[in-house]
C-alpha cells in the first residue's frame, strides 16, 4: 500500500474549490482505486492523505484530465505552495478499544 501526502499553503478558497475538492475525492475513491482519503485544513495549512494499492493507481490518478485541470486551478488560484510526497506503507498497527 502507498500513501500520498499532499501539504499546501492555502491562498484562498471559494465555492468552486469546495466543489472541485469533493469531485476529486469522489473520482479518486470511486474510479481510481483510492482506499481512503482524509483532508484537514487549519488556518492556511492543508494536509491530505490518500492511500492507494499501487504506484500505478497513483500515476493514473495524477494523469486523469479532471485531476490535471484541478491541479492547474490549484496552482493558479487556491494555493501559495504545496508539496507532494509518495511513500510505501511497510507496516501498520491498529488498536480498537
Amino acid at each position: 500500500m502507498f500513501v500520498v501526502i499532499f501539504r499546501a499553503k492555502v491562498r484562498q478558497t471559494d465555492n468552486e474549490y469546495a466543489q472541485v475538492a469533493a469531485r476529486m475525492r469522489e473520482l479518486a475513491l470511486g474510479q481510481f482505486g483510492c482506499l481512503e482519503f482524509t483532508a484537514v485544513t487549519e488556518g492556511q495549512d492543508e494536509i491530505a492523505l490518500s492511500y492507494w494499492p499501487s504506484e500505478g493507481h497513483i500515476r493514473a490518478w495524477k494523469a486523469h484530465s479532471e485531476h490535471v485541470l484541478a491541479q492547474q486551478l490549484g496552482r493558479e488560484r487556491w494555493y501559495e505552495s504545496y508539496t507532494v510526497q509518495v511513500a510505501e506503507v511497510t507496516r501498520e498497527y491498529r488498536v480498537e478499544l
